[in-house]
């Protein structure tokens, strides 16, 4: 996964120009579909369906952010593949986080359930 373009700016801002790092505390994170590469504004591609899915996890190990719930979309709104998500600090609007490939493509009929399961979205900052 990758850091948006958005959310490297706050990090660089906290370490090097003495921003808050409140600034990159967030309460709530969500993730959305898409069928290609996002790029790092994660407006690229977004999938048919548009419903953003809330992320939780586990303190960061070893440079590891680990999901800890499922993310389940229900009876999904068109038949497509999802190949990429991206996470968002908003379940609408917001700001583009992070964006990255799934481990393999999805394709999906309208009215399919798709699931990312627990301990399957991980992301790092290698």
């Amino acid at each position: 996964m990758s850091l948006s373009n958005y959310l490297e700016t706050k990090v660089m801002d906290a370490i090097f120009n003495n921003a808050s790092p409140a600034a990159i505390q967030l309460a709530n994170r969500y993730v959305q579909l898409h069928t290609a590469d996002p790029t790092e504004t994660g407006t690229v591609a977004v999938a048919t369906e548009t419903t953003r899915k809330a992320v939780t996890g586990a303190a960061t190990s070893n440079g590891v952010f680990t999901s800890v719930n499922d993310l389940t979309w229900t009876s999904v709104a068109g038949t497509e593949t999802y190949t990429h998500i991206s996470v968002w600090d908003a379940s609408t609007t917001g700001n583009c986080l992070w964006v990255g490939a799934l481990t393999a493509a999805k394709a999906v009929t309208a009215g399919d359930t798709f699931v990312i399961s627990t301990g399957q979205l991980t992301a790092t900052l290698d």
